[in-house]
C-alpha cells in the first residue's frame, strides 16, 4: 500500500467525524483546524491563505469531501516527504474520530489497544470508500490474534457469527470492528492483559512491519563483552533496545540483498551462535537455545532474500494477494451475472417462441380430436369384438391351466413317493452294514474264546500232571521226605501261581464273554432293524424278502463263556478234582 493511501484512510476517518449531520460536508473553520494539526504532524508548513483562495467560491456553505480532496493533494499529501512518524499521524486521526464514534466504557480494551485495532482496520480494509473491512479479512485477524494469545481457533464460533454477519451484512466499519474485538466475544477465557497483548503482537507484524523480536546477547565491537539485548527484525533492518519497551534504542543494523546471517561454532563459553553480516559490520548473535538460533537466522535470510527480489513484507504481500483472488472472484461473479441476464433475456424469447408454438398446437389439438373421435368410435367396435375373443380364449386357457397344475400335483406326489424309496434303501443299506459289522465282531468274539478255552485246558492238563507227580512224591520213603516237602513247598507255590493264572483267565473270559453278549445285543438290534427295514420296503415295492440271521444249536454256558465239553464230562472232571485235592490233603497230614 503506497504512503498516500494510507494517509488518506486515516483522514478520512477524521473528515467522517467532523461531518456531525452526515451530510457529506464540514464547514471551512473545522477543516482549517484539520488542514493545521495534518501539515503539523507530517512537517509541512501550514499555508492558510491558500485555503481560502481554494474554497473562495464556497462561502455560502461548507465543503463537501470531493472539494476537500482537491485541497488536500495539493497542498499537503503531494508536499509529504515521509520524514514524520506515521504512528503520531494514526494517533491524531485517532483522537478526532474516537470521540465521536467510541464508546469505551462497553469495551474490555484499553484506548491504545483499540486505537491499535482501528489501525489493522485501515491495514486490512477494502480499496473503497467508505472503507470496510470484509468477512475474509475479519477470520484473518481473529486467527492471528487468537494464535498471539495462544488460544485454539474455534471453527464453529465464527461460522455462526458469520451467518448472522451475512444475514445483515458481508462487511464491518472500523467502530463495528474495535467493538467485536474489544466485547471478548472471541477470546473468552482470556484475561484482559493476555487479550491486550496479543492485539499488541498483531499490531507490531500488521502495522509495524515487525517480523520477529526478542532478546538475544550481542558481541560488543570495542569491549568484545556479551550483553543482552531486545531485537527487533523489520523488512529492511534490525534495530536493538535495552529493553523491551523500545525506550532507548542502541542501534541499527541495515539490511540489504548481500547481507546475510551464518550460524558459528560454539566459542568463549558461548553456545547457539550466529553471524550476522552486513554492509559495513559483522555482529555476533548468541541465542538461548538452537531454536531460537535457527528462528533468528530462517528469519534474517527470509528478509534477505525479500529484499533481492524486491519484494515486500510477507504480510503485505498475503494481503495483496487476498484482495486479487477478491477482485478475481468479484469480476467472475459479475460475469456470471451478466451471462445469466443473457440467459433470461433468450429463456423470455424462447418462451414467446413456445407460447406461439402452443398456439399452433391447440389449433392442431382440436383438429386432430375430430379425428380423434372417429378413431375412438372404430376403436370401440374392435375392442368389442377382441374382448370376445379374449374372453374365449381365456375360458380354454383356464381349463390348461388346471390341468397343468393336476399333472404338476401327481407329478410331485410321484417325486416324493421316489424320494422316501431312496431314504428307505439308503437305511436298509445301514443296517445291512451294521449287521455285517456285527457278525464280524461276533466272529472275532468266538476266536477270541476259543483261544481262552485252549489255554484253560493247557493249564488244567498241566495242573493235574503236577498234582500226579506231587502224589507219586508223597508215596516215596521216609528217607526222602524232607527234600520232597521242599519240593511239595517250592510246588505249592508253583500251584498258587498256576491258580492266580487260572483266575486271571476266567477273567479274561468273563470279559470275553461279556463282549459276546454286547456283540450278540447288537447283532440282534441290527436284524431287528433289517426286519423292520425289509418288512417297509416290501410294503412299499413286494420285491424284497426278508434277511434273517441263521440259526445256532444250543451251546452249554459257564461262568467262563461257552464251554468246550458236555455236562456229564464237566461233572466227571469235577468229581476227580474233589477226590485229588482230598488225597493230598490226606498226605499233608500224616507228613506233618
Amino acid at each position: 500500500m503506497a504512503l498516500r493511501d494510507e494517509l488518506l484512510r486515516s483522514i478520512w476517518h477524521a473528515f467522517t467525524a467532523l461531518d456531525t449531520d452526515q451530510s457529506g460536508k464540514v464547514s471551512k473553520s473545522q477543516l482549517k483546524v484539520l488542514s493545521h494539526n495534518l501539515c503539523t504532524v507530517m512537517k509541512i508548513p501550514h499555508d492558510p491563505v491558500a485555503l481560502e483562495e481554494h474554497f473562495k467560491d464556497d462561502d455560502e456553505g461548507p465543503v463537501s469531501n470531493q472539494g476537500y480532496m482537491l485541497y488536500l493533494n495539493k497542498f499537503i499529501l503531494d508536499k509529504a516527504t515521509g520524514n514524520f512518524d506515521l504512528q503520531d499521524f494514526n494517533r491524531m486521526c485517532w483522537t478526532l474520530s474516537s470521540r465521536k464514534n467510541l464508546d469505551q466504557s462497553q469495551l474490555l480494551i484499553s484506548d491504545d489497544d483499540a486505537f491499535k485495532i482501528w489501525c489493522i482496520f485501515n491495514f486490512l480494509s477494502e480499496d473503497q470508500y467508505p472503507l470496510i473491512v470484509v468477512t475474509e479479512e475479519i477470520e484473518y485477524l481473529l486467527r492471528k490474534l487468537t494464535e498471539a494469545m495462544g488460544g485454539s481457533w474455534v471453527e464453529e464460533r465464527f461460522e455462526d457469527y458469520k451467518l448472522q454477519l451475512n444475514a445483515k451484512q458481508q462487511s464491518l466499519g472500523a467502530w463495528e470492528l474495535v467493538g467485536l474485538v474489544g466485547s471478548g466475544h472471541f477470546s473468552k477465557g482470556m484475561d484482559r492483559q493476555t487479550l491486550s497483548m496479543g492485539i499488541n503482537e498483531v499490531y507490531q507484524e500488521l502495522i509495524m512491519d515487525v517480523l520477529k523480536q526478542g532478546y538475544i546477547m550481542k558481541k560488543g565491537h570495542r569491549r568484545k563483552n556479551w550483553t543482552e539485548r531486545w531485537f527487533v527484525l523489520k523488512p529492511n533492518c534490525i534495530s536493538y533496545f535495552v529493553g523491551e519497551d523500545l525506550a532507548e534504542k542502541k542501534g541499527d543494523i541495515l539490511l540489504n540483498g548481500n547481507c546475510s546471517a551464518e550460524p558459528l561454532q560454539d566459542k568463549d563459553a558461548k553456545k547457539c551462535l550466529f553471524l550476522i553480516k552486513s554492509s559495513h559490520k559483522s555482529f555476533e548473535i548468541s541465542a538461548s537455545d538452537k531454536k531460537k538460533k535457527h528462528e533468528w537466522i530462517l528469519a534474517i535470510q527470509t528478509c534477505v532474500s525479500l529484499l533481492r527480489q524486491g519484494r515486500p513484507a510477507p504480510h503485505r504481500e498475503a494481503r495483496q494477494k487476498r484482495r486479487e483472488l477478491r477482485r478475481k472472484q468479484q469480476a467472475e461473479h459479475d460475469e456470471l451475472e451478466l451471462r445469466m441476464r443473457e440467459l433470461q433475456l433468450a429463456n423470455e424469447a424462447k418462451q414467446l417462441e413456445l407460447e406461439n408454438m402452443r398456439k399452433a398446437l391447440e389449433e392442431a389439438a382440436t383438429n386432430a380430436a375430430e379425428e380423434e373421435q372417429r378413431r375412438l368410435q372404430t376403436q370401440t367396435e374392435l375392442q368389442d369384438r377382441y374382448r370376445t375373443d379374449l374372453e374365449r380364449e381365456q375360458m380354454v386357457r383356464k381349463q390348461m391351466e388346471e390341468q397343468v397344475a393336476q399333472k404338476s400335483t401327481e407329478l410331485e406326489q410321484y417325486l416324493q413317493r421316489v424320494r422316501e424309496l431312496e431314504d428307505m434303501y439308503r437305511q436298509l443299506e445301514d443296517a445291512l452294514d451294521d449287521e455285517k459289522r456285527a457278525r464280524q465282531e461276533e466272529e472275532v468274539v468266538r476266536r477270541l474264546q476259543a483261544r481262552l478255552l485252549e489255554e484253560e485246558a493247557t493249564k488244567r492238563a498241566e495242573l493235574e500232571e503236577f498234582h500226579l507227580r506231587q502224589q507219586r512224591a508223597i508215596s516215596e520213603t521216609e528217607a526222602e521226605k524232607q527234600e520232597l516237602e521242599k519240593e511239595r513247598r517250592a510246588k505249592e507255590s508253583a500251584l498258587q501261581a498256576a491258580m492266580k493264572q487260572l483266575e486271571q483267565l476266567e477273567q479274561e473270559r468273563q470279559g470275553a464273554l461279556e463282549q459276546y453278549q454286547t456283540v450278540m445285543k447288537k447283532l440282534e438290534d441290527a436284524a431287528n432293524n433289517t426286519k423292520t427295514w425289509k418288512h417297509k420296503v416290501a410294503e412299499h415295492e413286494g420285491m424284497l424278502r426278508q434277511i434273517e440271521p441263521g440259526s445256532k444249536g444250543q451251546q452249554l454256558i459257564t461262568n467262563w463263556g461257552p464251554a468246550a465239553f458236555s455236562d456229564a464230562e464237566f461233572n466227571l472232571r469235577q468229581k476227580k478234582w474233589q477226590e485229588e485235592k482230598s488225597q493230598a490233603a490226606q498226605a499233608q497230614q500224616s507228613l506233618s
